[in-house]
Order: structure tokens, then sequence, then C-alpha cells
């Protein structure tokens, strides 16, 4: 490592050491505290630029360091040796997999004589410093506190099964004091995020004015540079602590450098201490994090002579909004649009909201006890949530008078229809309404036989409803699945319906067990975990109508439906 230079002042003190009082190099090395070789070097430089002692008059300590130290010689610009293009050089290594031994490497092929591989590194680092300086921010106590993930996870084991589950850390860090905040999250996800932040409040005992969070999906639904769409859930959280989300820009790490560092410190004081150990328990494990989070936040920082604790309780703390009442309860959003039979669908089971906003796009919000209907940001139905699937919820209220549908369908129209088809589909129409609290809750089974019959002759659905099944052969079923139109309701709560996945259509199982899932993979179901859940899919290539063959010979058919319109 190169010695650190003298400052000027300590030149001249070796100049007017030597020119004024006389003394020899190895007394003025003495009284300078420098080595002679120092001494000597700084003497040589002098008598090289010309000086002496008295300097000239007028001489500031920037013209003497010039010349003592005149700036290096521009490389050699001349056609054997051209100097690369910096802001070229810049650009392309903000490409995925550009090295900088790849644009040296293309730099020499062109110019085989140019310069080697050390200097262009050590070149552009310079040519960098120049052209993108840092700004230093200024961070007011309580004003802020930063927030992300870290890139590297921390394993539990399951006890019973030996499965061992990655967990991501969470940090936080505020602004002023550096106060730091982490605990292990199963996942990114928009419920682990929220609650991740409602700790995070609860262990600052406040809120800050602001909260810098990076663009990841669970806080940010619409990235941009001036404009940021937030995650619904994540605003309506932030509303009910009185703070405010500022995202950073996307690829910009220093709009939040506070919180870059203290991952990087998260890691390695956390993530490595804990790396020999086995936890059990996410408990287990968040209780060693607490453990030495509360050691790194008592810890001295050096050249601020006081602890992450110490300046939180000094700048921090006392700027802090108090925390509400109660702590936020997290509820996720849905938007969807208001079924013919008035009802919307939320997690297999119908909710009702009045029926004049029928074919209206409302918004749902869903919590653990809730369900609320909004409809242009007013509350039009408030359901207490459902435990059971395929059921409804509907209050009398939002029933039409006489129990009439959206348009030209009424129980009149539904069985006018079904004798279009034949006598025995009349009925059994007949015997699904009646067979209803409410015949509108019925409509939904008519018409997905009613869009059958585009698919399959109407002989066959009047000798369904005659024999009261709603048995389909595989290749029927198959095909109804693929057009996107049909949902079949199978035995013991299994449900088969199209989605799409990855841009591509998929015909998906839901509703099945644990238990069943090796019979189903049997039969030639294929799995895949999406979002931490695993969901199984029937193929839709040429063995597709035999594999739902074995799945619906196993669990029959109860029920054909229609699908809601989007």
């Amino acid at each position: 490592m190169p010695t650190q230079r003298l400052s000027m002042r300590r030149i001249k003190e070796v100049l007017r050491l030597k020119h004024f009082q006389g003394l020899p190099e190895r007394a003025i090395a003495r009284s300078v505290g420098v080595s002679n070789g120092v001494v000597h070097s700084y003497l040589s430089r002098a008598r090289s630029a010309g000086l002496s002692w008295p300097l000239p008059e007028g001489m500031t300590d920037e013209d003497l360091e010039l010349l003592l130290f005149p700036a290096p010689r521009p490389a050699s610009q001349s056609p054997q040796r051209p100097v690369p293009d910096w802001s070229y050089i810049d650009k392309e290594l903000r490409r995925r997999n550009v090295t900088r031994r790849l644009l040296w490497e293309e730099y020499r092929a062109v110019n085989p004589d140019g310069f080697g591989y050390t200097w262009f590194c050590t070149t552009y680092e310079a040519w960098k410093g120049r052209v993108r300086p840092s700004m230093r921010q200024i961070h007011l106590g309580g004003e802020k506190v930063f927030v992300d993930f870290a890139g590297d996870t921390i394993d539990i084991v399951d006890p019973l099964t030996g499965e061992v589950q990655p967990m991501k850390l969470f940090v936080a860090a505020m602004g002023a004091s550096n106060y730091t905040y982490a605990e292990a999250c199963p996942s990114e996800s928009l419920a682990d995020w929220i609650r991740a932040h409602v700790n995070l409040f609860t262990f600052l005992s406040g809120t800050p004015t602001f909260v810098v969070c990076d663009n990841l999906k669970a806080a940010v639904s619409n990235p941009d540079r001036y404009d940021p769409g937030l995650n619904r859930t994540y605003a309506e959280m932030a509303s009910h602590y009185g703070t405010a989300i500022l995202a950073a820009r996307p690829r910009r790490p220093k709009d939040k450098a506070k919180v870059e560092v203290a991952v990087q410190i998260a890691q390695r004081w956390i993530l490595a201490r804990l790396r020999n150990q086995r936890f059990f328990s996410r408990a287990e494990l968040n209780a060693a994090i607490k453990t030495l989070v509360d050691e790194l936040n008592a810890r001295q920082m050096r050249g601020f002579g006081s602890s992450r604790a110490e300046l939180f309780a000094e700048l921090d703390k006392p700027k802090l909004t108090p925390l509400p009442d109660q702590p936020y309860a997290f509820a996720r959003w849905k938007r969807c649009r208001l079924a013919p039979d008035y009802h919307v669908e939320v997690d297999g089971h119908w909710y009702s909201a009045p029926y004049r906003l029928i074919g209206e796009l409302v918004d749902a919000r869903i919590d653990d006890r809730t369900v609320e209907i909004f409809h242009k940001g007013q509350r039009i139905a408030s359901h207490a949530r459902a435990p059971n699937r395929r059921g409804h919820t509907t209050i009398a209220d939002h029933m039409p008078s006489a129990h009439r549908r959206y348009g030209k369908w009424t129980p009149a129209a539904v069985i006018a229809a079904g004798e279009r088809i034949g006598p025995s589909t009349a009925a059994f129409f007949q015997a699904v309404i009646d067979a209803r609290p409410h015949p509108e809750q019925g409509f939904r089974t008519c018409l997905g036989i009613l869009a059958l019959v585009k698919r399959v002759s109407p002989d066959w659905a009047a000798n369904a409803c005659a024999t009261a099944t709603c048995s389909l052969t595989p290749h029927e079923a198959f095909s109804a699945l693929m057009e996107g139109r049909t949902v079949l309701d199978l035995a013991e709560d299994l449900q088969l319906r199209r989605v799409r996945v990855m841009g591509a259509h998929r015909i998906e199982l839901s509703g099945f067990t644990d238990a069943m899932r090796d019979r189903l993979r049997a039969y030639g179901l294929f799995s895949e975990i999406i979002s931490w859940k695993l969901r199984m899919f029937v193929p839709t290539d040429g063995t597709g109508a035999a594999v739902l063959a074995k799945v619906v010979d196993r669990y029959p058919v109860a029920r054909i439906g229609e699908r809601e319109a989007t």
C-alpha cells in the first residue's frame, strides 16, 4: 500500500528546516516525525521544481502541490494506443453477463497494442468516480425507516418430515440512528410483507413519517420512476398507521442505501453466526435473531461514540407517531364482476351484493372474519366470512322484489329455454330452481347445461337431465374445459376449470387433500409449486382425455357450471 502523502503544512516545515535552519535530513526527519527517505524524497521534488525557502509570495497550498506533484502525463492517444470510450464501456457493463474482462478483450482485439487490463480497470474506476458522484443524504430523527429483504436465506427443518424450508430475512433500519430490526419470514408474499411491517412498528413503539421500500411485488404493483403504483393492501396498512410509502426508483439501490448497508450487516452479524445451528420452527429462529439484533443495536458504533439503541432513543423515538389502538388486521383485495345471480366468488364461496349492480366491477376486501364489497369506493355489502366452500351467503335486501335476474333470465325464461331442448330438461331445471332457497341461486347450474348444448348434442343434454345425472364422456368434458366456459364440480369437493399459468391455458384440479396427491399423480396429473402453493393440472396434450377419464371415474361429476364472466 503506498505511503500517505504529507500535508502541505508539514512539507513547508521540511523546506523551512532545510533551507532556513540548515538542519541535516536526519534531524529534519526526527523533528517532523517521518523517515529519512520521506524527507529526502520531498527535498528532491522541491529541487526539481526549483523551490527553496521562503516560498514565493502568494503561493497557495494548491499551487505548491501542483509543483511538487504534477499531474501525470495523459495516456498516449496515438492511433496505436487509443483510449477506450468510457461512456460506451459504462453502458455495456449494465447489460446482463457483460464483464470488464470481456470488454477489455474486445478492446485489445481491435487495438493489439492497447493498454493492459490493470490500467483499463483503474482508469475506468477513476472516470466513474468523476462522472457519477454520490450525494450524501441527511436523515432527520423519526423521518424515515428503510425496509428490504436480504438476498441470503436461512433454513428451518420440519421435525417430523425433515423437510427443509428456506426463510427470507426482513431487515429495516432507521435513517437517523441506524437502529436495526430483522425477522425471518416464510416468503416475500403480501401477507408476510405486511406482517413484518406490523411487527416492525411494534418493535419501534411508533411509526416514522415515511417508509422507504424496494419495488417488490408485495409493495409496488406498477413500478415506475415517477409515479409508482402501490399495492392496495400496503397503502391501506400505511394509512392505518399514519405513515406514507416512498418506493425507491427501479434499479437505484442508492435511494435506500441505509437498508442496503443494514442488509449486509444483518447477513454478517445474524445469518453468518447462525449458519451452524438448526432450527425447527420460525418462532425458535426469530427468538435467536432477536437476541442478535439486540446485541447489534447495543454495540458501540465506530465514529459515533454511541450505540444504535442510544441514538434511536435520542433522535428517532421522540419523533415517532404513536401506534393506533389496534394493530392492522391483514386484508387482501380482489376485483371481480357481480355475476347475474348478484353474487361474487371469494375462495370458493359466493357472497351477495345489491342486484342493481349486476355486471358492474366491484372490489372485495377479505380478512379473516369478514368479506366487504365496495363499488366506486363505497361499501355496498358486508358479510361474515363463511368457513365452507361451494356455498352461498345471501342477504335478502340484495335480492330483487320479484327474484328476477338481470336481463331476460327469469325462472320462467330458464325453464322455457329447457323446454326447447326437451321436456326432461325443463323438468330438471324446475327441480334445480325449486331446490334452492332463492330461484336465482339455481340459474348457474341451468346456464351451465345450456352452455354445454353448444358443445354436445341436445339429445345428450336431454338424456342427462332425464336421468338426473351430470355425466360427460371424457372427450366431451375435456373439450368443454379447454374452451374455458365450463366448470366441473366433482365429488369430495374437487373442481376442474381452465386457468392461465405463465401465458398458457391449463386444466387445474383444485380442492384436493394431501392424501389424494399420490393417487392423482398415478392417474397422470402433474404438479407444480407456484407462489409456495402446490397446484395440480391435467395434461392438455393428447393424453388429457384419458387422464380426465380416470379422475371422473374415481370422483364423479356432481355439477356442471358456467364460469363467471370476466
